[in-house]
């Protein structure tokens, strides 16, 4: 996501601690002791589809037997509206539509972009902002079939998630208050409906999840509550919690509902994570060096939760509350919460340095647990090397997907259930992030996006052809 250091390191793939080794050593908490050890003893078949192709258009780069559509290009595709689609395409859902699927798009823009999304009368926050989402209908096959504003008015809107009910909350990562251009204050979670305009007009900020930089959500569809990362620095950002007020009955329009009750801003309550190993507090995710590392998690509240004079992060000491520098995306899957952090350095504030982690949080037993770890990437510019982490979505057909937000060149790479990394797509085009992995509701499209200039993809190919990473 954008940052003032957009794009970060990873590791290098076959050196000493290097990413095989370090993603095999994460196999138990990915996949038990079995799966851990027949990886570790080298067995099975190398990892992935095969081979990135290059591309002849210059766009993405695939496996072998792998096609993509463009479903929508930023300042050349139209919307509904008649204006360009907007710039920066970043988190998005997907959703089983009528004729097809239907994806809301995020748009980080927060500046200078070319292209922001219209603000369209009825549909727009802050006239002042220029961020926002766009839904996209596709057919079965992923081709465009409409695209029209859902939210605008709204600033930065990095990723986001999707909750059991099929809508899209979408997040400000920022701190931007009220003054100049902006009339309201930004850092907010706003939620969109992917098939009801009607329920996207006027849109609600929902004070109750904070103001701050918000980057992704997660939903735990057994009570409702919603897991938040912070992509912030100086100091680094936490790891959230939301918990329903007592009576909360969850569904379309129900938290928009609930942020405009007496007493909305404050709704349910509010909890940022700290970590402990025995009786000894971390301060830090970046202190775990290990795959299978595991933190009991025990939760703080917030006490100013709209940020009022004191940004959130800067409510708590150190001795408080768990940090970690560049949380990004987050993903509910196999009972808990994926979520990841980018890179960390001892100049940001960081206990060691890495360039990426990928936690699991388990809410049964109140622990996260450190699936896989990133060393620094000494070639960035190595097509076998693979970058930060960032967005992630986990894959029906086992292990997830993280898009890359590091330096040099840009994938999209999967990590299997045996905890074996592979390349999925090259960016061919620059040297943009990739963004918005999701897969379709019947696992057969890959939709994700190339975030500048902006371009909206649709993969498909022989997913299930690779032995040992069946379908769930």
């Amino acid at each position: 996501m954008t940052s003032s250091i957009s794009r970060r390191h990873l590791l290098r793939a076959g050196t000493a601690g290097g990413l095989g080794i370090v993603i095999a050593g994460s196999v138990e908490a990915i996949a038990g002791p079995t799966a851990a050890r027949a990886a570790q003893a080298g067995l099975g078949k190398t990892a992935g589809y095969g081979a990135l192709v290059a591309d002849p258009a210059g766009l993405l780069a695939l496996p072998e037997g792998f096609s993509y559509k463009v479903v929508a290009q930023a300042g050349t595709s139209l919307l509904e509206s008649g204006e360009p689609t907007p710039s920066d395409a970043d988190g998005t859902g997907c959703f089983r539509g009528p004729n097809g699927f239907v994806l809301v798009n995020n748009h980080e823009i927060g500046g200078s972009e070319p292209y922001g999304v219209p603000a369209l009368p009825g549909l727009t926050y802050d006239p002042g902002a220029r961020g926002g989402t766009t839904t996209i209908e596709v057919d079965k096959n992923g081709k465009r079939i409409r695209e029209y504003v859902s939210v605008a008015g709204t600033h930065n809107n990095c990723a986001g998630g999707i909750t059991p009910w099929n809508t899209w909350l979408t997040c400000e990562e920022t701190e931007q208050r009220a003054g100049g251009k902006y009339q309201k204050d930004h850092g907010y979670v706003f939620e969109v409906d992917p098939f009801d305009q009607d329920a996207n007009r006027d849109p609600v900020a929902l004070k109750f999840l904070g103001r701050y930089a918000h980057e992704a959500v997660a939903v735990n569809p057994r009570n409702n509550e919603i897991h938040l990362t912070e992509d912030a620095g100086g100091p680094n950002g936490l790891y959230f919690r939301w918990t329903p007020p007592k009576g909360f009955r969850a569904g379309k329009g129900a938290l928009r509902k609930l942020a405009l009750n007496d007493g909305g801003d404050t709704a349910g309550k509010l909890e940022a994570m700290r970590c402990r190993k025995g009786s000894r507090h971390i301060a830090d995710l970046s202190e775990a060096t290990q795959p299978g590392t595991k933190y009991k998690v025990e939760w703080v509240d917030v006490p100013d939760r709209d940020a009022k004079t004191v940004p959130v992060r800067k409510q708590f000491t150190d001795e408080q509350i768990t940090r970690s520098r560049k949380l990004e995306g987050a993903w509910w899957g196999d009972g808990g919460a994926y979520f990841v952090a980018s890179f960390a350095r001892h100049d940001d504030g960081s206990v060691n340095e890495h360039d990426g982690q990928v936690w699991f949080y388990d809410p049964e037993s109140e622990t996260i647990t450190l699936k896989t770890i990133f060393g620094v990437n000494p070639d960035p510019e190595a097509d076998t090397n693979y970058d930060g982490p960032d967005n992630i979505t986990v894959s029906p057909y086992g292990g997830v997907i993280l898009a890359e937000d590091g330096e040099g060149l840009s994938h999209l790479v999967g990590v299997t259930d045996k905890g074996e990394p592979y390349p999925m797509a090259r960016n061919e085009l620059n040297d943009s992030e990739f963004t918005g992995p999701t897969f379709s509701a019947d696992g057969q499209i890959l939709f994700a996006n190339i975030q500048s200039p902006g371009y909206v993809f649709a993969i498909t190919g022989p997913w299930s052809q690779r032995p040992g990473d069946g379908p769930r």
